[in-house]
């Protein structure tokens, strides 16, 4: 990246990792912690939505959707996350792949399971072979998000529906009594006071889905964790211009570094939404900020 760069062997040692340090590996380094923010600032509103929905058909009056939302709470929950992540991802592609073949494809003559292989005509795959690499990537990613929300939907649906069931019933039967629809009932007095039992739960939530980001290999994503393993291994000046010995170490530390640290930004940002939605609700937090103020 730099002009003094050109000679590895003649640099200081400040100048050595300068040089080291901006290598096309360790951009791509970087590059995976925008990625890792990326996922996470489109799958935490993403997941959110989907345990909302799970959490309000999970309650709601008519049984099929009830069963639907209790059966989408329960099955993913139960299910071990890389189990979940190893299975989906596969038969999302493949049934994306197979859609796309009945269409594409309408006089395709041959079985497309073969044994253990899965095979769709050319113009069915996704992406397809001659699509950029920047088109593979973001498919990837796009999974990346779907599976990602969908495991943490679940959890997120089943802490709404426990924080729906905590809002007092007086609540909603003062409501009922002011002649207010289950619908506006729903919308102005459930919800709003729901956030109050919800944001610990969901703060939870938020540490576990960070800590889930190293999955992401599993996706064929390269993410911190791949690249940390990546870079911090043995070299030898036999296949690198900047050898090392095995500096593994040395990255997973300022990894942990960096998790401790969006963990600790995430704390404060969960401690000061706790104190707006608590602010003036009656609940036992409510007159805890009541009587601090």
């Amino acid at each position: 990246m730099f002009e003094f760069c050109t000679d590895p062997d003649q640099l200081e040692t400040f100048r050595w990792f300068s040089c080291y340090l901006t290598t096309g590996k360790h951009m791509n380094l970087y590059w995976s912690v925008l990625t890792v923010l990326t996922l996470l600032a489109i799958t935490a509103p993403t997941a959110l939505l989907f345990g909302f929905g799970g959490a309000a058909a999970a309650r709601s009056r008519i049984a099929p959707l009830r069963w639907i939302g209790q059966t989408y709470i329960a099955v993913v929950r139960g299910i071990p996350d890389i189990a979940f992540f190893l299975f989906f991802v596969i038969a999302l592609d493949q049934g994306i792949e197979y859609l796309r073949h009945q269409a594409l494809c309408p006089d395709w003559d041959q079985p497309i399971r073969q044994g253990n292989d899965f095979i769709v005509c050319q113009a069915a795959k996704m992406p397809l072979g001659s699509a950029p690499q920047w088109v593979h990537e973001t498919y990837g990613f796009a999974i990346a998000v779907v599976t990602f929300a969908i495991v943490f939907g679940a959890f997120a649906a089943n802490v709404l529906y426990g924080a729906m069931r905590a809002v007092p019933r007086a609540q909603i039967e003062t409501a009922e009594a002011y002649g207010m629809t289950p619908r506006q009932t729903f919308r102005r007095v459930l919800v709003p006071q729901m956030w109050v039992y919800a944001l610990p739960g969901l703060g939870n939530l938020w540490m576990v889905l960070m800590k889930a980001t190293p999955l992401l290999f599993l996706l064929g994503v390269e993410d911190l964790v791949y690249w940390a393993r990546e870079l911090g291994g043995s070299k030898t000046p036999r296949f690198t211009d900047y050898p090392h010995g095995d500096w593994r170490m040395w990255y997973f530390l300022a990894l942990l570094v960096f998790y401790l640290v969006f963990t600790r930004i995430s704390e404060i940002v969960i401690e000061r939404a706790t104190a707006r939605v608590t602010l003036g609700q009656a609940t036992t937090g409510g007159e805890a900020m009541r009587k601090a103020a």
